[in-house]
Parts: structure tokens; C-alpha cells; sequence
């Protein structure tokens, strides 16, 4: 069984077709799907990318969030299919309600690039099942929107229901309430996180790691989740 993972391209997204590449890379077939159709092309999985949909006007995210084809990824969140937001699509996530709260301008006002430690929270999920709770990793940062909000009772609840995918280590970037750089939902299918994993796949193109320059694959393991995630069910 050759997993399908669709990947959806909004007016401004930018990572696209690297996330198209990641998914290939991890073993998946990559389906380019448009944002004003209804068709998800009967795909087992689905990757909103990073980029500027329709500019960041009014809200990052939240006129992506009303697109056409976001009706059919809300049903399919509904009916368990894995789903993955990726910094511009972690903003359509919260803003189409997949996720709780909300992402602002980084607190210091300008746009952050860097690679980024983070904290593996959860590794329930059908997107970080290949990590261990507790793990470090290191994914490329970049975003002007990044500072994750949401009221303290949220916050009380994401924390107590372990729906915290991620973490900033070391430094948070942006002034993501309680450092948070991920979340998952409920049922584990639905994950959104700022930094950029399909930047981390390749050795060559990723972090510096110790052994070599460019040489972090730490992104990887999202995709492979998903992979992993599908042949379960299907199995």
C-alpha cells in the first residue's frame, strides 16, 4: 500500500512543494490539491503548508480558513484522518477551530529565523508516533505570527489533556504563551506546530547537527508518523 498525503495550496503559500518533497522523501505519495475545489482526491492524509495565504490579510490564516476545500478537511479531521498545519496552516488550524486559541504577532514585532529546539510533549499522535515524549529535536523557525495565545482556562485545559505536541527549548522565539510550539487535538489526528519539519528531511538541506553540517533530518519522523499512522488503520 503506497500512503497518499495530500498537500494543499493556498493563494500566498510558499512551502508547498517542499512539503510535496518531504512527503516523498518519507515514502508517501504527494497529491497537489488546490484550495478552491471540494476534492481531497481520496488521500489518507493531509499537510496544510507554510507560506502568506491570501497575504496575512486580517489575520494569519483566517481567510485561508474559509476556503472551499477546508469544509472537506474539516470533515475529514472529524472522521480521523491525520492532518498536519505547518506555521501558516497551524493559523488556518486554530482559525477554523480544529485547535484552541490563537497566534499573533511575535512579541518582539519582527520576523524570526532560526533553527529551533524543541520538546517533544506528545508522541501519541499521528503525527509524532516515530518520537519519544521528552525528545529534543531541532526544526527550522520562520514566521512573523508565531506567539501562540489563549486564555488561562485553555491553557489549564490543553495542558491537562496533554493536547501540547511541542515545546520551545532553550529560547522561545516569539513569546508563545507557556512556550507552547505545537498542539495536537483530542483524538491525536490533528497537529499544528510553527516551526518547519519538510525543511528537516534531507540531509544536506537541514539543522546543523554535531555530526555534520546540514545534516538534521529530525523532520522526517512526522511524515514517517503519518505513514505508520495510516498502515494501522488500514491494517
Amino acid at each position: 500500500m503506497t500512503v497518499r498525503i495530500g498537500v494543499i495550496t493556498f493563494p500566498g503559500s510558499l512551502d508547498d512543494r517542499d512539503a510535496q518533497r518531504a512527503v516523498r522523501i518519507a515514502g508517501a505519495e504527494p497529491v497537489a490539491l488546490w484550495h478552491g475545489s471540494h476534492d481531497l482526491e481520496g488521500v489518507d492524509a493531509l499537510v496544510l503548508p507554510g507560506g502568506f495565504s491570501y497575504g496575512d490579510y486580517l489575520r494569519a490564516g483566517a481567510i485561508a480558513a474559509l476556503s472551499p476545500i477546508m469544509s472537506e478537511v474539516k470533515d475529514a479531521a472529524a472522521q480521523g484522518m491525520p492532518v498536519l498545519g505547518i506555521c501558516n496552516g497551524f493559523q488556518m488550524l486554530v482559525e477554523a477551530h480544529l485547535l484552541p486559541g490563537g497566534l499573533i504577532r511575535n512579541n518582539h514585532q519582527h520576523f524570526v529565523r532560526r533553527d529551533q529546539k524543541l520538546t517533544v510533549e506528545n508522541s501519541d499522535t499521528a503525527w509524532t508516533n516515530a518520537f519519544r515524549a521528552g525528545q529534543e529535536i531541532v526544526i527550522p523557525l520562520k514566521n512573523a505570527d508565531g506567539g501562540y495565545i489563549a486564555d488561562e482556562q485553555t491553557l489549564d485545559r490543553i495542558e491537562g489533556e496533554g493536547l501540547v505536541a511541542f515545546r520551545y527549548a532553550g529560547v522561545n522565539p516569539n513569546g508563545s504563551l507557556r512556550d507552547i510550539a505545537g498542539l495536537t487535538n483530542e483524538a491525536g489526528n490533528v497537529v499544528g506546530l510553527m516551526p518547519h519539519p519538510e525543511h528537516a528531511t534531507e540531509a544536506g538541506f537541514g539543522p546543523d547537527t554535531s555530526a555534520a553540517m546540514r545534516s538534521g533530518v529530525d523532520g522526517l519522523d512526522f511524515f514517517t508518523s503519518a505513514i505508520a499512522a495510516v498502515a494501522r488503520v488500514a491494517a
